[in-house]
């Protein structure tokens, strides 16, 4: 029988901005992407994905962010 995989577990958050008129802002929501990443402190960036949600206000825009901490 082969042996097991190795356990292996990522982090991950998902930001949009908020609803609204600026909710189809990709630059700002960016910016911010950025800042919520430098908040984390020393981490990995395995993978960010862009997701777009299409609403009756319009577009939506969010990221997903897959990371390891330094620590893991």
């Amino acid at each position: 029988m082969p042996d097991a995989p190795d356990p292996y577990t990522i982090r991950h958050f998902s930001q949009g901005n908020p609803a609204g008129p600026a909710q189809d802002d990709v630059p700002a929501l960016l910016r911010r992407l950025a800042d919520t990443i430098e908040d984390l402190g020393p981490v990995w960036i395995q993978d960010i994905v862009l997701h777009n949600e299409i609403t009756a206000e319009g577009d939506y825009y969010s990221f997903t962010v897959y990371y390891h901490e330094e620590s893991d």
